[in-house]
């Protein structure tokens, strides 16, 4: 097993051990986030239904970012999210960092996001 599995795992595990406490609700959903090595990714979903209600990336048309794995194209996306949430009515969710480290383009999403008007 090479090093790169290996933190895939660690982060698998992560993930699973943080999903076994956080779940989202239908009054406080979840803002689940994704980062890969060009892109970052943000939904809000509702675990009791299984649905999506609101998600934002450096791939859509609302974030108008030339390359998406920077810090600044995550604080768009932090910015987007909160945007669209509160178009529908959703001003408190928990936050998901999906076994990432709470650091840099993560923590730029999440700071965008509580500056946008959600609270985290």
């Amino acid at each position: 097993m090479d090093a790169s599995q290996k933190r895939r795992i660690a982060r698998l595990k992560r993930q699973a051990r943080v999903r076994k406490k956080v779940r989202g609700t239908s009054e406080r959903p979840r803002l689940s986030v994704f980062r890969s090595a060009n892109h970052i990714y943000a939904q809000i979903i509702e675990d009791t239904t299984g649905k999506t209600l609101v998600a934002a990336s450096t791939l859509g048309q609302d974030v108008e970012s030339g390359k998406g794995g920077n810090v600044e194209a995550a604080k768009l996306v932090g910015g987007a999210i909160a945007k669209k949430a509160l178009d529908q009515n959703i001003t408190n969710v928990v936050f998901d960092r999906n076994g990432f480290l709470y650091q840099g383009r993560v923590q730029a999403l999440a700071d965008a996001a509580r500056e946008a008007g959600l609270k985290l």
